[in-house]
């Protein structure tokens, strides 16, 4: 029993790596944008709701509502007014550009909330678990992976059945001839990045209260966002909740044996997948 629960804390971790690498996959699948400062803006997040939860003393939960929209509109401000410019054929001028938001955003944090480790605190419910027979879940975390195929559902049914999806999809196949027939590829890939950006509030909140965050740790967010958008193939969003599976499992299997095999375990399995299937599980067409 204890390898079935193993497993099954495993798929739930993977819940919130999905979430970690949703919002990376939207923006790369419509735009091809590499965003190096992902895991930055999931840590500025979590300090916005920080911030919000102690100005105003409301519960995490309520003050990431407050925090999603303001994210929209920062992630819709910096498409429009900054990415924009160095998107082009040519990849190296949008990486040294979120590079140096990664560099800028990771010191900003460091002089506004310092060095210190903190916490989103949401009372009982961090220790509530659920009693399902042969294993036992937290509640949070069963919450975490709940939110993560709901947000997903959400982005693909945008994606495939709304006027805005089918904006997504011209820009990002052809987004000369769709500019032709009317649409304006940078409004519409500011919106792409204002969405994702709700959704990285939403990683930022379970990430704040599942364990502590602090300005540093933005790097390695995006190494498990990165890991869980190439296994699961890329520009796939279906894909990235499989590859974040894939990375807790193998992360609680190797924590199982030894704790210190826990993130090794992860990057194995990470290049397992990669020898197996270089372009992912569910890759989706790109040019």
């Amino acid at each position: 029993m204890i390898w079935l629960d193993v497993l099954v804390q495993g798929i739930l971790l993977g819940g919130l790596y999905a979430l970690f690498a949703a919002g990376l996959s939207l923006v790369f699948g419509i735009m091809r944008l590499v965003n190096l400062a992902h895991g930055d803006l999931i840590v500025f997040a979590a300090f916005a709701i920080l911030l919000i939860t102690a100005t105003f003393g409301l519960n995490p939960f309520l003050a990431a509502l407050i925090a999603a929209p303001l994210m929209f509109a920062a992630g819709w401000a910096l498409q429009r007014f900054v990415l924009n410019r160095v998107l082009g054929k040519d990849i190296l001028p949008p990486l040294l550009c979120t590079f140096g938001l990664s560099v800028a955003l990771q010191n900003g944090m460091l002089e506004a909330f310092s060095a210190d480790s903190q916490r989103l605190s949401v009372g009982p419910l961090e220790s509530a678990s659920i009693d399902l027979g042969p294993v036992t879940v937290g509640t949070l975390p069963l919450l975490t992976f709940a939110s993560a195929v709901a947000a997903i559902f959400v982005l693909n049914r945008i994606f495939y059945t709304t006027a805005l999806g089918r904006a997504f999809r011209a820009v990002s196949d052809d987004p000369t001839t769709a500019s032709l027939m009317g649409l304006d590829p940078k409004s519409v890939f500011a919106i792409a990045t204002g969405l994702a950006m709700v959704i990285v509030t939403l990683a930022a909140l379970y990430l704040g209260v599942r364990a502590n965050f602090d300005p540093s740790i933005g790097p390695a967010r995006l190494l498990y966002a990165f890991q869980a958008v190439i296994i699961g193939g890329l520009g796939s969003l279906w894909g990235t909740l499989a590859g974040g599976a894939i990375i807790g499992v193998a992360q609680t299997f190797g924590a199982q044996i030894n704790p210190e095999w826990q993130i090794l375990a992860g990057h194995i399995a990470f290049l397992i997948v990669l020898l197996i299937r270089p372009r992912g599980l569910f890759p989706r067409a790109v040019d």
